[in-house]
């Protein structure tokens, strides 16, 4: 069993709002992440990840429970353990008019860290060749990256990354998921918190998901998706006479525009030998698998969740202070 990188128990958040209301941000939420590759830590926006967050990194103060990283108890004994995490939590400060790797290497030498390691962590995120550029000229996505790099000059075991793709386009989005996914396979243990779960799908082993402030799900991706499917997307060159005959055979049939959605398959050969057995050849055949937005959907029925993830609705989550 691989060791537990970060745990929590009971963990729980109360706060009152700017209006008096006593507000749950965490109720009794449990997490185990173990080390290595990528976690993600899910939810719509408001659902409690940044609060976590920030508890965990000493950052907010926990009404109840306890949390550990690297079995040492936090935030009692964080500063033993500081120097093993890197996070991103919020933009960090960088000076417009220096170029990044200036900032870095300030950076760096105010933490007494060797300038190599400035090297290395431009590297790392790929900003090598615009590393000489100036912080008020980089892109958002360049901005992402020197933020992530600033957390690597010390090389953490831990890296946590909160809602790294707000606001960036495709292109910046794939660039980030594909570094996130180079620094899960070097061995650095990420924990990787979004409301985009379709996109976090792509890079993450094992998730947590997480809605009102409550552990909905937890663990690998492929078990809670599911490995196995009994549909199909069947594509053939006659769809209406392929359909009839499989409809025929006791199979659940759906038009889907020149594709057909068959349910209630136990193998996909029984699609294909049924249709060549009339000479009619599939020329696709494709599991249909739900992706992590749809289990998120399944295991809630509150409304105010489903809108959040089906329309991208912005609410804001508690960045309260100890």
């Amino acid at each position: 069993m691989s060791q537990l990188v970060i745990e929590t128990s009971g963990l729980r958040k109360e706060f009152r709002s700017r209006r008096g209301r006593h507000v749950v941000a965490v109720q009794d939420l449990s997490l185990a992440v173990p080390a290595g590759g990528v976690h993600g830590f899910l939810g719509p926006n408001g659902s409690g990840k940044t609060t976590t967050i920030r508890m965990l990194l000493g950052l907010a103060r926990a009404s109840r429970g306890e949390m550990r990283l690297f079995g040492e108890q936090v935030p009692q004994r964080l500063p033993r353990i500081i120097d093993r995490v890197g996070a991103v939590v919020e933009q960090p400060k960088f000076i417009p008019a220096f170029t990044g790797r200036k900032n870095l290497s300030l950076l760096a030498g105010s933490t007494g860290l060797p300038s190599k390691r400035v090297d290395a962590a431009i590297a790392q995120v790929g900003l090598t060749g615009r590393e000489h550029q100036r912080y008020r000229g980089y892109s958002l996505g360049m901005k992402q990256r020197l933020a992530i790099a600033a957390t690597l000059l010390k090389s953490p075991d831990l890296l946590i990354l909160d809602e790294p793709t707000n606001g960036l386009d495709p292109a910046g989005i794939r660039d980030i998921r594909d570094m996130i996914r180079e620094l899960g396979d070097s061995g650095v243990t990420v924990l990787l918190s979004s409301h985009i779960l379709a996109e976090v799908q792509q890079v993450c082993h094992a998730v947590s998901i997480i809605g009102n402030g409550r552990l909905l799900a937890s663990g690998d991706v492929d078990k809670l998706t599911g490995v196995t499917s009994d549909s199909f997307r069947v594509g053939v060159a006659d769809p209406r006479e392929a359909a009839r005959m499989l409809s025929k055979a006791g199979f659940r049939v759906d038009r889907d525009g020149e594709s057909l959605t068959v349910k209630g398959v136990a193998r996909g050969e029984d699609i294909t030998r049924l249709l060549a057995e009339r000479r009619m050849f599939v020329r696709e055949l494709t599991p249909l698998r739900p992706d992590l937005e749809s289990v998120f959907l399944q295991l809630t029925k509150d409304d105010s969740l489903r809108t959040s993830l089906a329309d991208g609705a912005h609410v804001r989550e508690s960045r309260d202070a100890p």
